[in-house]
């Protein structure tokens, strides 16, 4: 049996620099895409400090080509493929009737044309080793949240592709899980867009009280190892997707009061 490889995309920090290092602890060798060139270093020396076989590839996967050529290289590195975790994502935190249409365009080109193109390259690669395409989703894409109109569309759309996707490849061997981690220790909301496109800044979010990108790592990791289909982690990002099932008209309103707390810069950690 040739060692498992894996594929994560937006690899250098949070969730996605969590799941290299667990994936790669586990025995994977792994590849990572992210743009910023000192993050890859960063990131590829903790690999390396780890002990984990890498690879560091400087792409942007909401660009077409650019996650054809993370795909190519990978497997000219290792031989195959045998998981894409598909990670890479922007936030945003804006009313809708305030933001420029480009940052939803943003949005949507990263999170969701991302997964889009990174799978569509992959999958014949995953198709010879019965391997597993993960999403990173989000409780946005299952209950849409005010102020990220975008990201919640991005989501739901992600959603709905590994869905169909999913049942598309179920008698061909290849898996498809998709893991809403909840509400997160992670920098996409430090780095979450502005109704002009700008960088938001801090989150009003405490960070402490929630599960870490590293607790996240290890339930993705146990998911794939399981062959799961979906997973929704922390109890209140739980609680949201049942509440949005049974209660919407309640949901709604919690929702929007979370919000409101949120607009004016209340600790709704």
């Amino acid at each position: 049996m040739p060692t498992p490889t894996v594929l994560i995309t937006g690899g250098t920090s949070g969730i996605g620099r969590a799941c290299a290092l667990a994936f790669g602890r586990a025995g994977y060798q792994v590849a990572i895409t992210g743009r910023d060139e000192v993050k890859l270093a960063d990131t590829a020396a903790a690999l390396a400090a780890a002990g984990v076989a890498h690879l560091t590839i400087r792409a942007d996967v909401g660009d077409e080509a650019a996650a054809e050529r993370a795909v190519q290289e990978t497997v000219a590195r290792f031989g195959g493929l045998d998981v894409l975790l598909n990670n890479a994502g922007i936030s945003m935190r804006a009313r809708f009737q305030d933001a420029d249409l480009e940052v939803i365009k943003r949005l949507m080109q990263t999170n969701f044309f991302g997964t889009v193109f990174t799978t569509k390259f992959a999958l014949p690669h995953l198709l010879q080793r019965k391997g597993t395409i993960v999403g990173i989703s989000s409780i946005a894409g299952y209950r849409g949240l005010p102020g990220r109109t975008g990201y919640s569309a991005s989501k739901f759309a992600m959603n709905g592709f590994l869905e169909a996707l999913r049942t598309e490849l179920l008698d061909q061997g290849v898996n498809v899980l998709t893991a809403a981690p909840g509400f997160t220790a992670s920098n996409i909301r430090n780095t979450a867009l502005a109704a002009d496109g700008s960088s938001q800044g801090e989150s009003p979010r405490d960070e402490g009280a929630m599960m870490s990108s590293e607790a996240v790592a290890d339930e993705i990791l146990k998911a794939v190892q399981q062959r799961k289909r979906t997973i929704v982690l922390t109890g209140q990002g739980k609680l949201v997707v049942f509440l949005n099932k049974w209660l919407p008209g309640l949901s709604d309103k919690l929702v929007l009061n979370h919000f409101r707390k949120e607009e004016k810069g209340v600790d709704v950690g």
